[in-house]
């Protein structure tokens, strides 16, 4: 029973050790200056930053002065501290500082290497960090052009908006025009990743990337198919290009107009007119469950025949019939009647203008008003003639 408890201890201290290992702190105590680049290079001629930490390690917060030596005569080194010159830090216990060397390199400077030490200093605690800083020739420019979604799909409607990523990996900041080679009357343009201004070059920093939208248009009778667009960056005479490409798929476009393109008709007040409409599908893919529909004066009715075409092909068309009924209390004249035909968002119209005539039937009883009154006065003229 002895050995039983003894070989449970013993596993369930193997398996508590991990998670203590895991939680347990390293101890460390004291002050250090760290940076992530102990050994750079820069240009002459340019202004370059060193990233650096002043750390404390379980110490209690003390003023510790703030010293670079060894810089090479003609060149400037600056500490700074929240982008301000500083010549003293306090990192609380536990807690770091940010600090950046600025070294101004004057142009005549000659190549090799120089050890700059930076310290930091203050009762009786002392700390420094020696610098490699070797000059060397500007780096070739060099740029990158990338894309995360070369290939969209869309209609000769849509908007085609492709985000591109420039990478600058040469040693300085470059101003990098934008260009794009698309198909012919296809239109183009830049903008910045988020904002609305259309850009022809944009300024890139040193070893960093920038992002910009480049958006296409197709023209609306652009035929269904698909459309490659190259995108060149140029700066310094570093080049790169990238392909995007535009899947277009067809539309229908839809258009109205009378039997031989007439756009007029003749109708009688109170009575039914057919009027025959073409529905034209001049687009690049069919027209399917077309609708007509119309607008009229008040009091008068349209309708058609048939209401829905079920499919229109590219290029084709086909013929209905409006039945028109104008008012029975319209009065001769013109009048403009709108017909439209709809099909999954497009839409084609027309306005008709309809020449109104009165029904002869009141032509007829106009006839007689006149005649009889001319009747009464005959009779009246020969009555009282006589007298």
């Amino acid at each position: 029973m002895r050995f039983r408890l003894l070989a449970l201890l013993g596993v369930v201290s193997a398996l508590a050790l991990p998670a203590f290992a895991q939680t347990a702190k390293p101890d460390v105590k004291g002050l250090y200056l760290l940076t992530d680049y102990p050994a750079v290079s820069v240009q002459p001629g340019t202004t370059s930053t060193i990233n650096l930490h002043l750390r404390n390690y379980g110490l209690p917060p003390e003023r510790l002065a703030l010293a670079v030596s060894g810089v090479p005569k003609g060149w400037t080194a600056t500490l700074l501290g929240g982008g301000q010159p500083v010549a003293a830090a306090m990192p609380a216990t536990d807690d770091s500082v940010s600090l950046d060397l600025r070294l101004d390199v004057p142009k005549n400077a000659g190549t090799g290497t120089d050890t700059l030490t930076v310290t930091a200093q203050g009762g009786g605690q002392s700390v420094s960090l020696p610098l490699q800083v070797t000059l060397a020739k500007e780096l070739p420019a060099k740029l990158a052009l990338t894309t995360d979604l070369p290939e969209l799909r869309g209609s000769s409607s849509s908007s085609f908006e492709y985000t591109l990523h420039i990478k600058n990996d040469s040693g300085k900041k470059m101003l990098v025009s934008l260009a794009a080679d698309a198909p012919q009357n296809f239109d183009t343009s830049f903008t910045e990743a988020y904002g609305s201004q259309q850009l022809t070059a944009i300024p890139v920093d040193a070893g960093k990337s920038k992002d910009v939208k480049l958006k296409v248009s197709p023209p609306s009778t652009v035929d269904a198919g698909h459309y490659p667009v190259t995108v060149h960056v140029d700066a310094d005479g570093a080049k790169a290009s990238a392909k995007v490409a535009l899947d277009i798929t067809g539309q229908p476009k839809l258009a109205l107009a009378g039997r031989e393109g007439l756009l007029s008709a003749n109708a009688t007040a109170g009575r039914q007119a057919t009027i025959p409409v073409t529905v034209m599908n001049t687009g690049t893919a069919p027209a399917e469950n077309v609708t007509l529909s119309g607008n009229a004066p008040d009091g008068w009715k349209i309708e058609f025949n048939p209401k829905t075409i079920a499919r229109i092909a590219p290029n084709k068309k086909q013929e209905v019939q409006a039945l028109l009924t104008p008012s029975d209390k319209a009065i001769a004249g013109d009048y403009v009647t709108g017909m439209t035909a709809s099909a999954k968002g497009e839409t084609g119209t027309a306005n008709f203008r309809i020449t109104v005539t009165t029904a002869t039937v009141w032509g007829v009883a106009g006839v007689g008003i006149i005649g009889a009154a001319l009747l009464i006065m005959v009779g009246a003229v020969a009555r009282f003639g006589r007298r």
